[in-house]
């Protein structure tokens, strides 16, 4: 996304500003002012790139002017809505009329608040946010643009319905887990029964752990919750590195997996930390790799079975099969690397 500085009357001594976010200056063809970013000029209506007409500007006052913008699309490179009342809808409309077409859209704003709502529409957003000479209006443009930037980086690391290869993980031994700070994850987003995180002891074989997403005679569900359990556990985050429990934050992307071994992402909305009774499952994969998982000793809490049935952990006995994870990677700072490690 880029951000453009409006400055068709010539106004603003932009040496005055902090500028590092613009991309280009608009101007007016008519007293053009020398710059050294990139210029767009303004023609009545007309926007002109390397001296030719490649948009328009649209005023949208109601519905004549949206489908004035929406008759345009296919034909124009860029389309710059201006506003007469702000409002979200036929950005929306645009934007989405616009997917798959050579269009780009602009939006003139009017107010710093009005940025995050441009840049973030219909999780798409805008492709170049147009400001006034006011420091404060371009601040708002740079900090939108700056959060686009990292949104683009996560997104589609891990793409929705992308496999993931589960394995039967055999418990060697139950025993207590003693007290512990037990972390449940709150996610920004509703799970489905059947899915889970990776979480475990060791960064190279984890246990699915599935989510609050089922009844209980006590308590009712949280289907945005994992109970995922001690700070020191590890857990897969959406691209494929790992973290401990304790070193999540609000706006992380999680992996989430389901028992039928299809994954998709979601982010953390918080944390939940509370002192725990904890249960201790000695596990081992099948190439006799052993590794453990600690969980809260609560109903509520279940891991998977190898015939995806959900298994309260306070139900689970020696010898039973879970569905779990390994990598034949070790891990550093979270990133897998193809050395020897024990975790024991």
């Amino acid at each position: 996304m880029e951000v453009w500085l409006d400055n068709r009357d010539n106004l603003a001594e932009l040496s005055a500003y902090n500028i590092d976010c613009i991309d280009h200056v608009i101007q007016s063809i008519e007293d053009v002012a020398k710059t050294d970013l990139p210029t767009i000029l303004i023609d009545g209506k007309s926007i002109i790139q390397s001296g030719k007409v490649v948009g328009e500007i649209i005023k949208i006052d109601g519905s004549e002017g949206q489908s004035k913008a929406l008759s345009l699309i296919g034909s124009v490179s860029w389309l710059l809505l201006e506003f007469e009342n702000w409002s979200m809808i036929p950005i929306e409309n645009i934007i989405a009329a616009c997917a798959g077409s050579p269009t780009k859209v602009a939006a003139l704003l009017r107010f710093p608040a009005e940025a995050q709502g441009a840049a973030f529409a219909l999780e798409i957003g805008v492709d170049a946010l147009v400001v006034i000479p006011q420091q404060q209006m371009i601040d708002s443009a740079a900090i939108a643009k700056s959060q686009r930037g990292e949104v683009a980086e996560k997104t589609n690391v891990v793409p929705d319905n992308e496999e993931i290869k589960l394995q039967p993980l055999l418990i060697t031994n139950i025993e207590s887990g003693g007290l512990s700070d037990r972390y449940c994850i709150d996610l920004t987003s509703l799970l489905e029964i059947g899915e889970g995180m990776l979480i475990g002891s060791s960064s190279s074989c984890m246990a699915l752990v599935h989510g609050e997403t089922l009844n209980s005679d006590y308590v009712p569900p949280r289907p945005f919750r994992v109970n995922a359990g001690p700070p020191h556990a590890y857990i897969v985050m959406a691209n494929r590195d790992t973290k401990y429990l304790s070193e999540l934050k609000a706006g992380d992307e999680i992996l989430i997996v389901s028992s039928s071994e299809y994954c998709k992402t979601a982010t953390v909305g918080r944390l939940k930390i509370e002192r725990r009774p904890m249960l201790l499952f000695s596990l081992k994969n099948t190439n006799d790799k052993v590794s453990q998982i600690f969980t809260q000793q609560a109903e509520t809490v279940r891991l998977v079975g190898t015939e995806k049935e959900n298994i309260t952990v306070t139900d689970l006995t020696i010898g039973q099969y879970i569905l779990g994870w390994s990598d034949p990677d070790a891990r550093h700072i979270g990133v897998a690397v193809p050395s020897e490690v024990v975790e024991r």
